[in-house]
């Protein structure tokens, strides 16, 4: 497994490249995003992002604290949609597949979190739903106020943009589409994975992970 070690404020100007999903076959994408800029499938980066301070609602409708509620604990954070028809789902199923590789120990340190970028459409209620049968039943998913996500995105270089609605009527989300690793001995953002990154990949590297050390 090859990885390379990148600047972070390489990756913060690359975001502005996304990926594109929508809901029917007219999606425009894959785009090149961030991902394309490293080695895949991990790149350890030589500076660590900051964990976004954000405030969210979960899928029983409570106030979820990212930074509280992971401190010290392995965390795998995705930004995405539950209308995407392609990479958010596999990238879902791929980290659930990797998981249930691990020990029971292990299963039970790492936090897996799903951040929506399409927040008017995916309610916590809708988030439930959908995240154990595209992903795990252990996966956080959190909305909020697109203007609040989009901050705590780009504070980890990940650009998103408000969905858009096409002439044909289906709506394309465009968001960075890369998984972010945050170290549990230093809450960190250390290691970053692309979107082609495969469950074997990950299931390779996330004892490590949640060892706090490089994969």
């Amino acid at each position: 497994m090859r990885k390379k070690t990148v600047l972070a404020a390489t990756l913060v100007a690359a975001a502005l490249t996304l990926s594109a999903c929508s809901d029917g076959d007219s999606a425009k994408g894959p785009v090149t995003d961030v991902s394309a800029a490293v080695q895949k499938p991990a790149t350890v980066l030589d500076q660590p992002f900051t964990k976004p301070n954000l405030v969210l609602t979960d899928t029983h409708g409570k106030k979820y604290d990212l930074r509280e509620q992971t401190k010290g604990k392995p965390t795998l954070i995705y930004f995405g949609y539950t209308h995407c028809p392609d990479v958010c789902p596999l990238t879902m199923s791929n980290l659930a597949i990797a998981r249930k590789k691990l020990t029971k120990a292990d299963q039970d340190k790492l936090q897996v979190v799903f951040v929506t970028t399409d927040p008017e459409r995916d309610t916590p209620a809708e988030l439930a739903k959908w995240l154990p049968s595209a992903g795990d039943p252990s996966f956080t998913g959190l909305t909020g106020d697109f203007a609040t996500i989009q901050a705590g995105a780009r504070q980890m270089g990940i650009g998103i943009d408000p969905p858009k609605k096409e002439k044909d009527g289906t709506i394309v989300s465009m968001h960075g589409a890369q998984v972010i690793a945050f170290s549990p001995k230093t809450d960190a953002g250390y290691v970053l994975y692309g979107e082609d990154t495969s469950a074997d990949e990950y299931a390779k590297d996330l004892p490590k992970i949640i060892r706090g050390e490089n994969p």
